[in-house]
């Protein structure tokens, strides 16, 4: 599909925008692009204006090699001001994956006005300890969130090397991976993939970024804006406390997928059957 520019703050973003009508707007988190959705965009476009942007740094959008200090809240800037250039501001649904459910639940909170529904799956749903942190990742994500992390970053890529595909069920294609790999040829593009693991929000750490989900997690258990929980199964890091969380949220049907993480990948056919049916009846 083929992609559009927009300047936002000198920044050149790149985005899909296919079809007509409500908008729908799909968001990527990290390392991946509006390229994870390419199995699902085209067979929902008969159910409105879909656009999927790319984050900053990430896919074809203008690299953002900035320290982590205040990252969330640079995205959560930027794609606000995407919004609003694209008068992205009626009847949006939104469809949220990994960091881009917790910059589109932010935006949501902000502008419930202008939200028709929220899809989500392996989703930000609130601060977490690390407790809850999934066992298997645990080390890994302390250390991206040491010292350490440059040098897995920067020498070995290994969010996209062993993240991307360890959190997959079937295996990528070499095709496949060298289109994740590509924004991150340049190794001082791959610290964008270091900074999103730093702004986790675990055991208030970073203290901003861990308000800013504990307010939307609040308001989202709260509203009645209709939802549809994509439950992966076994999932990544919507598990245990935090899937039991989001599961009392209101107005809310779910259904369950296979996959881990990057579900877009081995369930694409599910996730577009269930996404059809919900956007048929909101």
């Amino acid at each position: 599909m083929e992609k559009k520019f927009i300047n936002i703050d000198d920044r050149n973003i790149a985005y899909i925008d296919t079809g007509s009508g409500d908008p729908i707007v799909f968001l990527h988190g990290n390392p991946t692009s509006s390229w994870l959705w390419r199995n699902i965009l085209p067979p929902l476009k008969e159910y409105g204006d879909c656009v999927a942007p790319d984050l900053l740094g990430m896919g074809d959008s203008e690299p953002f090699n900035n320290t982590n200090h205040g990252f969330f809240s640079t995205h959560a800037e930027f794609f606000s001001k995407f919004m609003h250039e694209l008068q992205l501001n009626k009847k949006v649904t939104l469809v949220l994956h990994d960091w881009g459910s917790a910059l589109g639940f932010d935006w949501a909170k902000s502008n419930p006005e202008s939200v028709k529904g929220i899809a989500y799956m392996e989703a930000i749903v609130k601060p977490l300890s690390w407790e809850e942190w999934p066992d298997e990742s645990r080390d890994l994500f302390k250390a991206l969130r040491s010292s350490s992390g440059e040098r897995l970053i920067l020498d070995k890529n290994i969010f996209v090397e062993r993240v991307l595909p360890g959190s997959i069920k079937r295996s990528l294609t070499e095709d496949e991976m060298n289109e994740y790999r590509r924004p991150f040829i340049n190794p001082a593009n791959r610290l964008t993939t270091l900074f999103w693991p730093r702004e986790l929000p675990i055991d208030n750490n970073p203290a901003d970024v861990c308000r800013r989900v504990q307010s939307y997690a609040e308001w989202m258990n709260t509203n009645n804006i209709p939802k549809l929980f994509i439950n992966a199964e076994p999932g990544a890091i919507l598990v245990g406390n935090q899937r039991e969380f989001c599961r009392k949220w209101l107005n809310q049907k779910e259904v369950t997928v296979p996959g881990i993480h990057f579900i877009q990948e081995d369930s694409a056919v599910e996730i577009v059957n269930a996404l059809s049916k919900w956007l048929q009846i909101i």
